[in-house]
């Protein structure tokens, strides 16, 4: 037995899972990069007081998750528990903003930490990708962002996804709200941690899953009924450009997510085959985040979509994305003669963009052969001393057992010519 394990709430991707995952990331990235999103890629670690000051000082996140540490020089720092913070300081570091081009669009993709109660869909290490716009207060940025989140999905071939829809307000209008909604949660039985919540940020009361605190908050007043016209007209125009897109929405009036930055526009993915944990992915404006951590203003718009619970959503629906094979063509060599030509046939076949893979080891005939099905490569090559002297290998399709002798030199070609790649 192994000494060491994953610590609880993590886990390991390994081969042939990753490759579904590895498809996930790719296809929640690929509709970015087709409108102009750029790469980023930040520290798995941050200064404390990013989170605490962006995320939210009341929030669960940096309250009661987030993995801290203090450095041999004193400095507090936190694995990263999201992305949003740390991508618009790195871009607020580096000036993108002073560019003259904005919005700035950046995408990102990596791992996550928080200290939950690991359950499925739920882990205390997750991956995400995730999507920024900077710089720009603009309905058509918010639509932009959410089509091609949904287009995403529908990539993946996810067709049970919900999108939830709802508009938070700006500094105008939510102290209104703000007023109202407190005043109705101190007539409310609530505990003493969830009283003390309600006067530093009432909305994470809206957030909260337990049964006994939902029931209550049945007749709470919606920032839907307080929005300004301001908020209420972008608001609107953001669900005139998704219905326009063929996107379906539902709005939810009591959506505010867990995260303390966001204004008006606010999202999310739900997946009911998942259960309890049933968010895939969310985002929305968070027009002031900027100023909170140091810097001007700047409204922009994001989200982050979850890796695992999207691959779970998947299974829920069996579906999923066509993974490339990892091995097409399986190299049997028999004889040290073969070994090395059989090997440097293998380095030009990966060269003309097929996978291929060798039997390494000094593997016998008979276990080779057995590797090669195992690999679920199409095609074998093998040569022994006598194919050499001919200038031939021999071609073997694994699913027919046909076996066809090819000039060494134009196995390549050949190879090409029969998976459909010329």
């Amino acid at each position: 037995m192994n000494t060491f394990r994953a610590p609880k709430g993590t886990y390991d991707l390994l081969p042939p899972d990753s490759a579904r995952f590895l498809a996930v990331r790719e296809a929640m990235s690929a509709p970015l990069r087709r409108a102009g999103y750029g790469y980023a890629e930040t520290p798995g670690f941050e200064h404390v007081g990013l989170f605490a000051r962006g995320v939210g000082e009341s929030t669960d996140i940096v309250t009661k998750e987030m993995y801290t540490l203090t450095t041999r020089g004193g400095d507090e720092l936190a694995l990263r528990p999201e992305g949003t913070a740390s991508v618009l300081r790195a871009a607020l570091e580096a000036n993108l903003h002073k560019s003259g081009n904005l919005p700035v669009k950046l995408w990102y993709s990596g791992s996550y930490y928080r200290y939950e109660r690991p359950q499925k869909g739920r882990y205390r290490h997750f991956s995400q990708v995730g999507a920024e716009a900077v710089g720009a207060e603009d309905p058509a940025l918010d639509a932009e962002l959410i089509i091609l989140a949904v287009e995403a999905h529908r990539s993946l071939g996810l067709r049970e996804v919900r999108l939830l829809l709802n508009s938070l307000g700006d500094r105008t209008c939510r102290p209104v709200y703000r007023e109202a909604l407190q005043e109705f949660l101190r007539g409310l039985d609530l505990d003493e941690d969830t009283r003390a919540r309600a006067e530093i940020n009432p909305l994470r009361v809206l957030d909260d899953k337990r049964p006994a605190v939902r029931e209550q908050l049945a007749g709470a007043p919606l920032m839907s009924e307080h929005l300004c016209a301001d908020c209420a007209a972008y608001h609107a125009r953001v669900r005139e450009l998704l219905t326009a897109a063929g996107i379906t929405f539902e709005d939810d009036p009591r959506l505010v997510r867990g995260l303390d930055y966001y204004t008006r526009t606010t999202f999310e993915f739900v997946h009911d085959g998942l259960g309890a944990q049933s968010a895939i992915g969310g985002g929305g404006r968070y027009d002031g985040l900027s100023e909170m951590i140091g810097g001007p203003a700047l409204p922009s718009v994001g989200w982050a979509l979850g890796v695992d619970r999207t691959v779970l959503a998947l299974d829920a629906e069996g579906v999923g994305p066509e993974l490339p094979p990892a091995t097409e063509v399986y190299a049997v060599p028999i004889g040290e003669e073969a070994r090395s030509a059989l090997f440097a046939l293998v380095t030009e076949v990966r060269r003309a963009g097929v996978a291929a893979d060798f039997a390494f080891g000094g593997k016998g005939m008979k276990n080779a052969m057995k590797s090669a099905d195992r690999s679920g490569a199409r095609f074998a090559l093998v040569a022994g001393d006598r194919d050499l002297a001919a200038g031939e290998v021999q071609l073997k399709d694994l699913a027919s057992g046909e076996q066809t002798a090819v000039a060494l030199d134009g196995a390549v070609e050949e190879l090409v010519r029969r998976l459909g790649r010329s």
